[in-house]
């Protein structure tokens, strides 16, 4: 099925997502911190590797009390990242190498310090007081929302979106029931909405292919089961795309993909909140992806196959490998359990997103000081370990902002570039293997072959355009009878390929099947 036209972008039926964590990546200048300079340096990598898109974390200005999510002006870099003109030449640069560039817009909440909310905390009306959600009363508070007391001369609390010093912008309330929960039209509601547009023609016009949209489903407070207000939010956003920018190219951070591809996004993340269907693959107390067996495959397929049916084909559902949010894939696995894993994140419907590192093994460092409100989420931030040498190649410092990888055996992807087994070119295998294949593509049909509860293998096909691709996992450390023959030409395998009607341990089988 072949999906063109404004609506949904051609590039995204071949597209696959490298997540790059700004200030962890490439240090041009040796200030410990990476910059869209030393991004630009690397981004020959990341095609060579196969990726052809790339999603960044936030450069914005920012105080990075919550590493850039905490906004403090939406249309300047932050200085230590670069200027406008390096993220122009960064859009540049990737465009030459037909790469698509989505950047994270953060339309919930602001920093305490952007200009909008300093002129919102002033006592005097003004075009910004209601840019914010205060309530009437410095004594009344926001319910169940976390508040902001006492923090100007201005009467009243300011509702907050996540950490308290983010401040959540006023897209208005589904049910107002109290005089300082204004509706969805009313016009301070519409005028934040109409500045949110503002920011995103600029990023456009800049060069920016889209944007992967921060707590998308959180803009409209009070919101009824199924998010039916923020929906219409979302499609009148789209509806302005549209008219002004129909290449733009947009994934949530929603996790629920039937309410947001109805509100006009391309794509949903499945994540480690909300359903469970994620977690169950590699995050639970007995994953399906681990050695000892015990997982259950049926907790990700039952909702997955309900999921990718709600999207009516109108949309991509994206399974990351991991993201700056929750702890890196190699937690707890060795590289060949690493490679099982990739088979199937690299096999699978939709666009995968890859966070960097992760393609090489990078570790999940327990222990670590909060760096720039990174808490337990610090330990998945480190830098990107290039080779091995003071400062890993990511800085000519001899420290980073946050503390490298200090084990002896700590990967990098000098040594694994020369290794035709390692972790790093498993993943450049597969990822030639998705492109030259249409049924691996993203709006390949996926259907389950052999998903029963508690057991293993997990088998599963794709099709496109005549083209029956079958694919085996058994990531237990034991052998598993097939439930059936697979005859057909082996693509790729980790391990042993099935023989004798027994998929080996630890192994996994790209078929194309006669």
């Amino acid at each position: 099925m072949e999906k063109t036209g404004n609506t949904l972008p051609a590039w995204l039926s071949d597209a696959v997502f490298y997540e790059i964590y700004p200030q962890s990546f490439q240090d041009s200048n040796g200030d410990g911190i990476g910059d869209i300079p030393g991004m630009i340096s690397r981004l020959d990598y990341i095609k060579d590797l196969g990726c052809n898109a790339i999603w960044v974390n936030p450069w914005y200005d920012s105080p990075f009390g919550d590493a850039g999510y905490d906004v403090r002006d939406y249309k300047k870099v932050a200085p230590r990242y670069g200027t406008n003109e390096d993220a122009k030449h960064f859009f540049e640069e990737a465009h030459k190498r037909g790469m698509h560039v989505l950047i994270d817009l953060v339309p919930g909440h602001t920093a305490i310090d952007h200009p909008w909310f300093k002129e919102s905390m002033k006592a005097e009306k003004n075009e910004y007081s209601d840019r914010y959600v205060w309530t009437d009363s410095i004594w009344e508070g926001g319910g169940e929302a976390a508040t902001l007391r006492g923090i100007s001369d201005r009467d009243g609390s300011a509702i907050v979106n996540f950490f308290s010093h983010q401040p959540a912008l006023n897209y208005g309330y589904a049910h107002p029931d109290r005089p300082w929960k204004q509706p969805v039209d009313s016009p301070a509601a519409l005028a934040t909405r109409e500045a949110i547009k503002d920011v995103m023609r600029f990023w456009l016009d800049l060069g920016a292919d889209g944007f992967r949209v921060d707590m998308a489903a959180s803009l409209i407070k009070e919101d009824d089961i199924g998010h039916p207000a923020n929906i219409l939010l979302w499609q009148d956003i789209r509806a302005f795309l549209e008219r002004e920018y129909p290449h733009c190219a947009m994934v949530s951070e929603w996790g629920v993909p039937k309410e947001s591809i109805a509100g006009g996004f391309h794509m949903d993340f499945l994540l480690h909140f909300g359903p469970p269907a994620y977690m169950s693959l590699f995050r639970t107390e007995h994953p399906f992806f681990s050695k000892e067996g015990k997982g259950d495959i049926t907790a990700f397929v039952e909702p997955y196959t309900a999921y990718l049916a709600s999207t009516e084909g109108k949309g991509l559902i994206c399974i990351p490998s991991s993201n700056h949010d929750m702890f890196r894939l190699a937690f707890k696995r060795d590289a060949l359990d690493l490679k099982l894993c990739f088979v199937f994140l690299l096999t699978m419907p939709g666009a995968p997103f890859l966070y960097y590192g992760d393609e090489i093994g990078m570790r999940y460092l327990e222990g670590l000081a909060s760096v720039e409100g990174g808490y337990d989420r610090t330990g998945s931030r480190s830098p990107m370990q290039w080779e091995k040498k003071t400062g890993f190649g990511f800085t000519s410092s001899a420290t980073s902002y946050i503390p490298f990888d200090k084990s002896a055996d700590a990967p990098t992807v000098e040594e694994q570039a020369k290794d035709k087994g390692s972790l790093l070119n498993t993943v450049k295998d597969l990822l030639a293997l998705r492109h030259a294949h249409k049924a691996l593509k993203s709006f390949g049909e996926f259907t389950p072959l052999y998903a029963e509860k508690e057991k293993y293998p997990f088998i599963y096909e794709r099709k496109a355009d005549g083209e029956r691709i079958v694919v085996a996992l058994n990531p237990a450390d034991r052998a598993e009878p097939l439930p059936f023959p697979l005859e057909g030409e082996v693509l790729y395998c980790v391990g042993k390929a099935p023989e004798g009607g027994m998929m080996a341990p630890l192994s996994a089988a790209v078929i194309l099947m006669k």
